[in-house]
């Protein structure tokens, strides 16, 4: 599975020979406390740092914004959202759904590194094989802006920020490279090939730079199956030897894939934990952590339980957490004056056509016929193994040809939803929204079910389960009490296909067929697990 190949043209599967697992497999001490996966969400490409008692994480969001979620943990297990490192995607019309569409584009397989000397966060990727941006902050919530852009794409990188404060980007897809970047890290001072990938092994992807003990790593996956590392003792620019630190390892999730391409990060009292993604479609590519120890000449080994990685292990030893973090399931009511960062958009939004406080107007901004074309789409990250969303969705405001609800959403999407024509309205389940390898609509919808509803308000439900291995359901209910909740339609098959990379979302919705000036509130969002 060559990413890179994927995305540039469409196809690309590459695979290397079965080679033995490093170290030993090893049991986990008895009562674990604490299950993988730590997150039930899609969150990808992951890469994890500690500052101080913090740590905090970074993934991938392709096509969503704001991009870039940063997560924040005091125990490695429990995670908040606690903003984006890439406040837009102001790359192109086509991340604004203006005459071209950024799907499987954008922002993955990105970097996320702390600099001491000047307190600063930076986040570092490339965006569509054509440049690398640099975003800094001095808080992890913001306020994030570019620091730079480098002409040089840096593909799937490691940002290092070494001991005597250089800073230095590993990258590459089978050839990899190192970067030395300025004193200001704005520009690139010069870059050197330091690896080639053994035909062998096949395709290394998805670096991550470290400096441990004095030695230089390169961790590096084989997708979708593998994690290997390079190791220099004399400097970021090698030479390098390599190690394979697993491959067709068993993962934590029934029906999941191999857990790779992460990060590996230190605790407070020494010890070291790879934090990497199961692929576990139709959800995404969700985060596990396991224990690593390394041996006495300097390479890491994963703790394994019964020969693959642990559903359960021991928590991290680590002092108290100074406050729970914030669940990423409950109730919203859009208070406030912005989103909460778990909230992202269907590419970047028409800003003057939503609001937040006493919940979240989202007005037409597209008129289309394709929920695929449709700006301000706002969508919200599936909890597993199911989970239900439930919108409570004020339509007295539409027009008519407006179309407003909520969605299954990825390359196959179905949703329920109010409709208005004829100045009559009634809710309706569609399914058969589909997308070509290419992510060309292939069909924009088909309605199999309806009900007259009447009043200005009605409560709109899908449940999701995405248990990975086999096709899945969602189903759609509505309600025009909040308590009684009426099926609507049969279940929907949730598609399991890795290409399009994200995992299904909920989505929030809100386009015209006909003409703009339509609106509706949502007032509140409730995600919950059963």
């Amino acid at each position: 599975m060559d990413r890179r190949r994927v995305l540039a043209a469409g196809t690309g599967l590459v695979t290397g020979a079965f080679l033995p697992l490093a170290g030993a497999s090893r049991s986990a001490a008895a009562a674990p406390a604490y299950t993988n996966p730590v997150i039930w969400q899609d969150f990808a490409d992951i890469d994890v740092i500690r500052v101080g008692a913090t740590y905090y994480a970074s993934a991938s969001t392709m096509h969503y914004s704001p991009g870039a979620p940063l997560l924040r943990s005091y125990d490695l297990v429990n995670w908040e959202i606690a903003g984006h490192s890439v406040p837009v995607l102001d790359f192109g019309a086509k991340y604004d759904l203006n005459g071209a569409r950024g799907y499987v584009r954008g922002v993955w397989a990105s970097s996320l590194a702390y600099r001491p000397s000047n307190r600063t966060f930076y986040w570092l990727g490339q965006i569509d094989f054509a440049r690398t941006y640099v975003y800094t902050a001095t808080d992890v919530e913001g306020p994030w802006n570019r620091h730079t852009t480098i002409s040089t794409p840096y593909y799937d990188a490691g940002l290092l920020v070494d001991t005597d404060d250089t800073l230095y980007v590993a990258y590459g897809n089978t050839t990899i490279s190192v970067a030395q970047l300025s004193r200001d890290g704005r520009t690139q001072v010069r870059t050197q090939q330091v690896f080639t990938t053994p035909s062998s092994v096949g395709t290394l992807e998805g670096s991550r730079f470290y400096k441990i003990n004095g030695q230089y790593y390169i961790f590096l996956t084989r997708p979708a199956n593998g994690q290997y590392i390079l190791k220099s003792s004399s400097g970021p620019f090698g030479p390098y030897t390599m190690r394979q630190v697993l491959l067709d390892l068993r993962g934590p999730i029934p029906g999941g894939g191999v857990p790779h391409q992460g990060g590996l990060v230190q605790t407070q009292n020494g010890a070291w934990y790879y934090m990497a993604f199961v692929d576990a479609y139709p959800g995404g590519r969700v985060p596990a952590l396991a224990p690593v120890t390394w041996t006495p000449d300097g390479w890491p080994v994963v703790h394994l339980v019964n020969g693959a990685w642990g559903t359960s292990y021991p928590r991290p030893a680590v002092p108290t957490p100074p406050r729970q973090v914030t669940p990423m399931i409950g109730v919203d009511t859009f208070d406030g004056t912005r989103l909460k960062p778990r909230w992202e958009w269907n590419h970047n939004p028409d800003n003057t056509k939503w609001s937040v406080g006493n919940g979240l107007t989202l007005r037409t901004a597209t008129v289309t016929n394709d929920l695929y074309w449709a700006r301000n789409t706002l969508t919200h990250r599936i909890q597993g193994p199911t989970s239900t969303a439930t919108a409570l969705l004020d339509f007295s405001a539409m027009r008519d040809g407006d179309r407003a609800g909520l969605a299954l959403l990825r390359d196959s999407s179905a949703w329920i939803g109010v409709k208005r024509d004829g100045g009559a309205t009634r809710v309706a389940m569609v399914d058969r929204l589909t997308m070509d390898g290419n992510w060309n609509t292939t069909g924009t919808g088909t309605e199999v079910a309806n009900a007259t509803v009447s009043g200005t308000r009605v409560w709109l439900r899908a449940s999701a389960d995405i248990r990975p291995g086999a096709a899945r359901p969602g189903t759609f209910s509505y309600s025009t009490d909040g308590t009684h909740f009426i099926r609507l339609g049969p279940a929907f098959s949730l598609g399991n296909d890795w290409r399009f990379f994200m995992g299904y979302r909920f989505a929030l919705f809100n386009h015209a067929t006909q003409v703009l000036g339509g609106a509706v509130r949502v007032s509140r969002f409730e995600l919950s697990t059963p």
